[in-house]
């Protein structure tokens, strides 16, 4: 039996909490919260013990989950890992670069098992797409949120389109090549709404746009590569591949014949893949216990998260020197 420790009792410390509870092969040991009131609740709640402080709940496990504010994280897993713990840090990996290139070191060190919280990895429109050749040329990303105070402290760059900045990596799987971006603060002291493009050394180009000011929330992303058109739509679960086949006879119900105006006929297949309803939270969280218990590579490691993390950094230098340029 693997146990685990939970390090933040906030919003997403108690969903993290409730899921561990229904997790196999796993005996939730407890939490440490620093904060009294969400403490009460959580034990309240969920009846789970609070450890007195942070060195007696890491002692006490084999794994630790890190769902505490960003700005501790380098500090928490660094306690973990000189213990020799396991853990999952919720995305972003760390508040800073140089704390993120230092987590990278150290977990490779400490010969433990590391996988960040990239839970859309886990949506189950994007796992839908197991198994089917992915070689994009073009990405086109949009998040959009209604306005939360939450999460405002930082930037939108991290707060939402990291998502999408880790999907996007995932799927192209070559070096980035050239950044710009631009952003506006409307609301908060950092930008609120942006736009990113990235250009990969294999030549394909993403476009990424998110926003927390928005009326209606959307989590969509659209790929065009030679063979195909595949939109992934995060919110509603739903993933469609639209393809140009061969020839002039149909064979399916979603087939439709086309002429190229040279007398060529072609056919638009469309399919809609199976998506499998899951809980994403649980499922990354059993991905990363079953890591443990049974010696398998976690599925985001410690050096994804901080790829995803280069290029939002990236990203917003570029935003401020856009910014800069634009007030002289």
């Amino acid at each position: 039996m693997l146990r685990i420790g939970v390090l933040g009792a906030g919003h997403l410390g108690k969903i993290h909490i409730q899921q561990w509870q229904e997790v196999e092969g796993v005996e939730l040991a407890g939490f440490y919260d620093p904060d009294d009131i969400q403490a009460a609740t959580t034990i309240s709640k969920y009846q789970v013990p609070r450890y007195a402080d942070v060195d007696s709940l890491i002692e006490a496990v084999d794994a630790v989950d890190i769902v505490a504010p960003t700005s501790s994280h380098f500090e928490l897993a660094k306690k973990c890992l000189q213990q020799g713990r396991h853990i999952f840090i919720e995305k972003p990996l760390a508040h800073t670069l140089e704390e993120g290139a230092e987590l990278v070191k150290m977990v490779k060190e400490a010969n433990v098992k590391c996988q960040v919280g990239h839970v859309e990895r886990y949506n189950p429109a994007f796992l839908a797409l197991s198994g089917m050749d992915m070689q994009p040329l073009f990405i086109e990303a949009h998040r959009l949120a209604q306005f939360n105070p939450r999460g405002t402290d930082v930037s939108v760059i991290l707060d939402l389109m990291i998502h999408d900045i880790d999907i996007v990596m995932c799927l192209v799987k070559s070096p980035v090549k050239r950044i710009s971006a631009s952003g506006v603060a409307v609301i908060s002291e950092t930008a609120d709404i942006a736009n990113a493009r990235i250009e990969f050394d294999n030549g394909c180009v993403a476009n990424l746009t998110s926003s927390r000011i928005s009326l209606k929330n959307m989590r969509k992303v659209r790929l065009f590569q030679r063979d195909a058109y595949i939109g992934i739509d995060f919110l509603e679960k739903k993933t469609e591949i639209i393809k140009l086949k061969e020839g002039d006879m149909q064979s399916g119900m979603m087939d439709f014949p086309i002429e190229l105006g040279n007398g060529e006929r072609k056919i638009i297949s469309v399919q809609l893949p199976s998506v499998k309803p899951l809980n994403a939270i649980k499922t990354e969280l059993s991905d990363f216990a079953s890591a443990i218990l049974h010696n398998k590579p976690v599925k985001v490691s410690v050096y994804e998260g901080y790829q995803a993390m280069d290029v939002a950094y990236q990203i917003l230098k570029k935003m401020s020197l856009h910014n800069e340029l634009h007030n002289v």
